[in-house]
């Protein structure tokens, strides 16, 4: 079962007008994709994903498509699909950083894998531990005042628990929608928030203390990535639970917030962290030392929302339940590129059974949103 083959497709999809977003990142309404097919020499095929994100993980379509065709597929050619770490030492040889490129090949290798052995990628990481149907939260955009109140009652009519809202471009303003969001899902709904690093420490500190009365259940990435100590700071100064994305792309960022005791749970999702192995191996870290993990999103495909969903149902520490994540990426696109795409109703996902990812992939709609 070893790599023959790899081809690179990029796609651009738009987002329904009514899930548009804008963050402390800028506005985002339509999602560039890099999308892998692998071909192994025992006749199967694997698909994977790169949810490329120039202003996150500082990959471009672009990009990614350049260091799959001329670095990261050339050395993966020979290796097996199912020997993961030969796979990722072959790829981290050849290629610092460009996470969401190294995942879309891994992906596909997962697909080839339990395509060949007519299993769900859940079972080859060791069976479901949780239910296949997912309970997600929603990311409210930085919206104005009317809409953030009105986006915030239909989500809850809709029925989502969680609500998280994204602040991080200017102190004021973010503390009245918040405040206004609470009061808008009443005080029995969880609410959260995500500055995506858009904060100094300083205003972080502040901000949060001001929203107090709003009894966030965590505080996403409040500061800019890095500043491990500074994030330490705005945790202990003011007793919230800190959410580390940004700040963890690979095991030495994770035992880095550790060493800082700087977060009480960490955002992961196999596309930031290069891939479901990967991912793994920080959820399997962060138990040790008593930190949950959660799973994130940059707004991922079909595909991509598989792989989340596969690598949440078999890992225990995705504590999902207590701190709910994001697999509603899908819902957000105006086509899918699934024959048979996942079941989503309001804040359920639900992963589907079938060999590899599960996702059959429709050929004709990769021809219509193909990018040169």
């Amino acid at each position: 079962m070893k790599i023959v083959r790899v081809e690179s497709i990029p796609v651009r999809i738009p987002l329904k007008p009514e899930r548009r977003m804008i963050s402390a990142l800028g506005r985002h309404d339509v999602s560039d994709f890099l999308l892998v097919r692998l071909e192994s020499d025992d006749g199967n095929e694997g698909w994977g994903e790169a949810t490329v994100t120039p202003r996150w993980s500082g990959e471009t379509c672009r990009g990614a498509k350049a260091i799959v065709d001329d670095v990261l597929g050339p050395a993966v050619i020979g290796c097996a699909a199912d020997d993961l770490p030969e796979l990722d030492r072959r790829m981290d040889a050849v290629a610092v950083g460009n996470w969401f490129a190294k995942s879309a090949i891994e992906m596909a290798c997962w697909d080839i894998h339990g395509k060949a052995t007519r299993k769900p990628v859940y079972e080859l990481l060791g069976g479901a531990c949780r239910p296949l149907t997912i309970r997600s939260r929603f990311s409210l955009g930085a919206y104005e005042p009317d809409r953030a109140r009105r986006r915030a009652t239909e989500l809850v009519a809709a029925g989502f628990t969680t609500i998280k809202v994204k602040v991080g471009i200017d102190p004021v303003r973010d503390i009245e929608r918040v405040r206004i969001v609470r009061d808008a899902i009443g005080p029995d709904i969880a609410l959260t928030i995500d500055a995506n690093g858009g904060w100094d420490v300083e205003t972080a500190i502040r901000a949060i203390r001001e929203l107090k009365s709003c009894c966030l259940e965590i505080v996403e990435q409040p500061i800019p990535p890095g500043d491990y100590t500074g994030l330490a700071r705005v945790r202990k100064e003011t007793g919230a639970k800190i959410l580390a994305d940004e700040s963890c792309f690979d095991l030495i960022h994770a035992q880095e917030l550790i060493r800082h005791d700087c977060c009480d749970a960490i955002s992961l999702y196999p596309g930031k962290n290069g891939g479901i192995r990967k991912a793994r191996e920080i959820a399997m870290l962060a138990v040790q030392h008593g930190i949950a993990c959660s799973i994130g999103s940059n707004l991922e495909w079909d595909l991509g929302t598989a792989a989340m969903a596969h690598f949440i149902v078999a890992t225990p520490n995705m504590q999902v339940e207590r701190y709910p994540g994001d697999l509603l990426g899908p819902d957000y696109h105006e086509v899918s590129i699934a024959k048979n795409p996942l079941s989503i109703h309001g804040p359920l996902t639900t992963l589907n059974t079938g060999p590899g990812l599960g996702i059959d992939v429709d050929l004709d709609v990769i021809e219509k949103h193909r990018i040169d």
